[in-house]
């Protein structure tokens, strides 16, 4: 137990593995992590790191060819990684876990009624029927700031903005009444202002509700003023874990320092922006030592050699990274990163 918080669900040393043209990826390389019922959690990190593999774990939604080579997903006593079927998932999926997708055109059905669809989450979840399931996907969608939501609930996807969308999408999660909300990149797509509009109304229905959050994200900004604690993601592994303002403020991996200076609000005037140099690794060959040690512009050798330890900072906030070896040579972080506390 972390803050004297009841830990909602727990994943011990997770390994999952894609097939694809004859060859095994490895995606998520001995992941732990306690989820905090109540809290709001972000998982950053560039695309591709495994954000989003490692939370579909949770709701069993991987791809066919994906699977769960080891490791334990506990919920309510039960372990997730050790279902099998669609009959076994239909006990968590919705109900228990719900998750908005990153584009909300692609997640509605665009031959249906935003009611009937937010109608219809009630009926599978919540066991509602006929006019009590309006009346309640009404309420619903008054809760997620559509204005008019009679009239808004026999209109179809297409008369909706992307904003309005993005909240029809929202509502239907909300109508499955669940513990966990997975938010994937909630605001991709919207411009800043309903950006910070959705991120508003993810928090108050997180208040009004009860519910634990997840957000994903690449963008450590975007969740500033959600998150209570932020895991940052690397190559399928979380590389640095502590409390919003231990990433924002104490940051100690590479890897997050590089995140953190590629925030646009750290840019300066007729300077280009920060951008971190090379690619990921190639999770097809698997990774020796540190998986950020070829892009690091100052790597040490024992990078190239030996995966590090966590290393603690605090009871809230631990790294994985050789600079915080007691041999290891002092290294400041970015000077562009000390300005966060600016901005």
């Amino acid at each position: 137990m972390e803050n004297n918080r009841k830990v909602l669900f727990s994943i011990k040393d997770l390994n999952v593995k894609f097939s694809l043209r004859g060859q095994m990826l490895h995606a998520i390389r001995g992941i732990s992590l306690d989820i905090y019922e109540g809290e709001s959690l972000a998982i950053a990190g560039e695309s591709g790191s495994g954000k989003s593999v490692l939370m579909k774990n949770l709701i069993g939604l991987l791809d066919k060819n994906g699977r769960i080579e080891s490791g334990s997903i506990m919920y309510n006593g039960k372990d997730l990684a050790k279902f099998k079927n669609e009959r076994e998932w239909r006990t968590i999926r919705g109900s228990q876990v719900a998750m908005v997708m990153q584009d909300p055109m692609t997640s509605l059905n665009p031959l249906k009624t935003v009611g009937w669809q937010v109608s219809e989450a009630l009926r599978y979840n919540q066991n509602k029927r006929g006019n009590e399931a309006k009346q309640c996907a009404v309420e619903i969608l008054a809760d997620v700031g559509i204005n008019d939501p009679e009239r808004r609930y026999n209109q179809y996807p297409h008369e909706f903005s992307g904003g309005m969308r993005q909240r029809v999408v929202i509502a239907i999660a909300m109508a499955c009444n669940p513990r966990l909300l997975i938010c994937d990149e909630p605001t991709t797509a919207l411009d800043v202002t309903i950006q910070a509009q959705i991120l508003q109304l993810l928090k108050e229905l997180q208040a009004k509700y009860n519910l634990t959050m997840v957000y994903i994200t690449h963008d450590l900004g975007v969740v500033a003023n959600v998150a209570d604690r932020i895991a940052v993601m690397y190559a399928g592994d979380i590389v640095e874990i502590g409390t919003c303002d231990e990433v924002f403020f104490n940051a100690k991996h590479p890897y997050t320092w590089a995140l953190l200076s590629s925030l646009p609000q750290l840019g300066e005037r007729k300077s280009d922006l920060f951008s971190i140099k090379g690619t990921p690794p190639n999770l097809f060959f698997g990774v020796r030592g540190d998986a950020f040690a070829v892009r690091n512009p100052l790597p040490m050798a024992i990078d190239f050699l030996h995966r590090p330890p966590y290393f603690q900072i605090s009871p809230t906030h631990k790294a994985r990274t050789w600079l915080l070896d007691p041999r290891a040579p002092a290294l400041e972080p970015p000077e562009q990163i000390e300005s966060i506390k600016d901005i």
